[in-house]
């Protein structure tokens, strides 16, 4: 997602050469488009680069007709197909539908989809991810939303990519999170969280938007005890992830995070 532009502009591998220089060589594909030429350019960067991709994106069903994905439901085999060409073993979602939010039965609903194609990726031999943001944490009954995904979803067929900045929007502890679901968080998505004071307050509005993503090591989150934990919860990626680098490019932004996470002696974890 962060670098979903350059994707556009450059072409995939190109993208991908810059990450590699930089120093990653693990990506996910969020928000990119899997046409026929991408998906070439990928397999191109696989083999010359040794980039893995790590997991690649998905819906349940497209319920958004303004940006169609390749969906569980209509477009099984050809994520079936990008996955093994990619050597790709892990599809994730990136959220569920947002009329559920606020609807308890809408959770359980999809919690049961999540199992359903869980299984039936599970069968050729991949497995089935849900990505968290910060609204799985309002509480039904006293309970968080994600809490029902987590009990209502089978640990076999679906794991949870927890990510560190929602889960602290959310008002919740990462760390704490990644040990609760240890054996399920073989995916986390590592992204900072800053206060910043607005470019002019306005109002209570501007509060809230003092809320800012970050490059890894510069915003508040305790990074070290988070990769630490990562690594003794048994995730096997750490994707780098910042949603908007306010004006820095974005490999900047990801050059920056890289030299922070090398500082904190975890190098060899990316």
């Amino acid at each position: 997602m962060t670098v979903r532009e350059s994707f556009q502009t450059d072409g995939a591998f190109a993208t991908l050469k810059k990450l590699h220089d930089i120093g990653y060589r693990a990506v996910e594909m969020s928000q990119v488009e899997m046409s026929e030429a991408n998906v070439k350019e990928m397999k191109t960067a696989v083999d010359d680069l040794g980039m893995d991709i790590c997991a690649l994106s998905t819906v349940v069903e497209n319920t958004n007709p303004r940006r169609r994905m390749d969906s569980l439901a209509e477009d099984f085999d050809k994520l079936l197909e990008h996955a093994e060409l990619l050597g790709t073993r892990y599809l994730r979602i990136g959220a569920l539908p947002f009329e559920y939010m606020g609807k308890k039965d809408k959770y359980l609903e999809y919690a049961e989809q999540l199992n359903k194609y869980g299984r039936k990726l599970k069968e050729h031999g991949l497995k089935l991810f849900y990505h968290n943001h910060h609204f799985e944490f309002e509480k039904f009954d006293g309970k968080f939303a994600l809490d029902l995904l987590v009990e209502n979803t089978d640990p076999e067929y679906v794991g949870i990519e927890l990510d560190t900045h929602w889960i602290q929007r959310g008002g919740q502890d990462p760390i704490a999170w990644i040990r609760k679901l240890k054996g399920r968080v073989e995916i986390v998505h590592l992204k900072d969280y800053r206060i910043a004071p607005p470019k002019e307050f306005t109002g209570p509005q501007s509060m809230a938007e003092m809320v800012q993503f970050a490059e890894i090591g510069e915003g508040n989150l305790d990074f070290p005890g988070i990769i630490q934990a990562c690594i003794e919860c048994g995730t096997e990626y750490m994707p780098i992830e910042q949603d908007n680098t306010y004006g820095r490019d974005p490999f900047d932004s990801l050059r920056i995070s890289m030299e922070n996470i090398k500082k904190m002696g975890f190098a060899d974890h990316f």
